[in-house]
């Protein structure tokens, strides 16, 4: 069978106050066409099809008609909720699109309940698919308490608590069955797109790539911004995103993987690259410098290697329209003065370590455990 491997859409994404919707469209139906060019049998979106956990209702309507578009011609379509998606609104979809012939998963489910999927392929593979969306530290132990219906031990860590739910899903993985895996996640040693949410994605959220059986053909990963493939026991992908999320990842090359894979086989990637989203670049220089820069309809982020005035930034948006975001070269800022009125313009995350330095606690731990609960509280 043929598939389709793809992540990380962040529909509904605005960069510094700038929609970017239309190229988001047009990205997806780049994905459109490369399901019908290549005739896949399937595809399967891992997660992050939002930007954020309450999406407008165009940004609804985008992703829903792609997601019925890639279903055309028969295609098996799998979602899953990622850390900036709303996994209770993927369950109100989730009848609904059910009734259209698309898998949608927003919470943990057992595997008899939809949580391994089972279905043949328009090529005639029977298919196991075992369909892990993206879950909170908290909600890790609630997975695992209706997985066993046991008192959960509170002090496990991430990682075992995910291997044991993978290992729950793909428990029916068979030697004549095409056996996959989706989640959403962080493996060690992938490497950061630069968009991704900082506090969903460090240590006390990695899970080890040991946790996928031999009996994996593929694992369809989503969460790192950029295309890779993480050593493993089986082929194990992250897809990227379909376009540069924000200035740090203006070097990856945004896309898909076109996967085909045969039971008792690894599979075979093929990179699908896309360019009709715009890209992102970080220029720098002088105003004079900045005057002879061919832009085109690159989004800018443009560092100013002059002194601060009045108008700076308006006199460089007149020369480069694309500019979203203008700063001054750290050589010309100025130097501002220590005290304690400026905590209002401070994010919580400084004013937490500068507490914590102030009281003399500080602990690198405990400083990326307030990370992820204020993510958890207002993602």
């Amino acid at each position: 069978m043929k598939f389709l491997h793809t992540a990380d859409w962040h529909v509904g994404k605005v960069l510094k106050g700038r929609s970017r919707m239309d190229e988001h469209r047009d990205v997806l139906r780049e994905l459109v066409t490369a399901a019908r060019t290549h005739d896949v049998d399937a595809v399967v979106v891992a997660g992050d099809l939002f930007d954020t956990s309450a999406p407008t209702p165009e940004a609804q309507s985008l992703v829903l008609n792609a997601l019925m578009a890639l279903r055309g011609d028969g295609r098996d379509v799998v979602v899953l909720a990622g850390n900036h998606d709303n996994p209770q609104l993927f369950e109100v979809y989730r009848p609904v699109l059910g009734k259209l012939g698309m898998h949608m998963v927003g919470v943990f489910r057992r595997p008899d309940a939809g949580g391994t999927l089972a279905f043949t392929a328009r090529s005639g593979e029977p298919v196991r698919l075992a369909v892990l969306p993206f879950l909170s530290h908290r909600y890790v132990v609630r997975a695992a308490e209706v997985l066993t219906g046991t008192a959960a031990d509170h002090n496990r860590d991430y990682a075992t608590r995910i291997s044991e739910l993978v290992g729950a899903l793909t428990a029916g993985f068979q030697n004549d069955t095409v056996n996959l895996i989706t989640t959403h996640g962080t493996l060690p040693g992938g490497a950061f797109g630069g968009g991704e949410r900082e506090a969903q994605s460090i240590f006390s959220y990695y899970f080890e790539p040991s946790a996928f059986p031999v009996s994996t053909q593929y694992a369809a990963l989503g969460h790192l911004h950029r295309r890779q493939q993480i050593p493993g026991p089986c082929p194990i992908w992250y897809s990227g995103s379909p376009l540069a999320v924000d200035f740090g990842e203006e070097g990856n090359t945004p896309g898909a993987l076109l996967v085909e894979v045969t039971p008792g086989r690894p599979a075979v990637v093929r990179e699908l690259a896309f360019a009709s989203a715009r890209r992102l670049r970080t220029v720098r220089g002088t105003l004079e410098q900045l005057e002879g820069l061919e832009a085109g309809d690159d989004w800018l982020k443009v560092i100013v290697e002059e002194k601060p005035r009045v108008g700076l930034s308006d006199q460089v948006r007149d020369l480069l329209p694309g500019s979203v975001d203008v700063v001054l070269d750290e050589r010309f800022r100025p130097v501002p003065a220590v005290r304690r009125a400026g905590s209002a313009a401070r994010s919580p995350r400084e004013l937490f370590r500068e507490y914590l330095s102030a009281t003399g606690r500080h602990d690198d731990q405990v400083a990326t455990l307030f990370d992820r609960l204020y993510d958890e509280v207002t993602g």
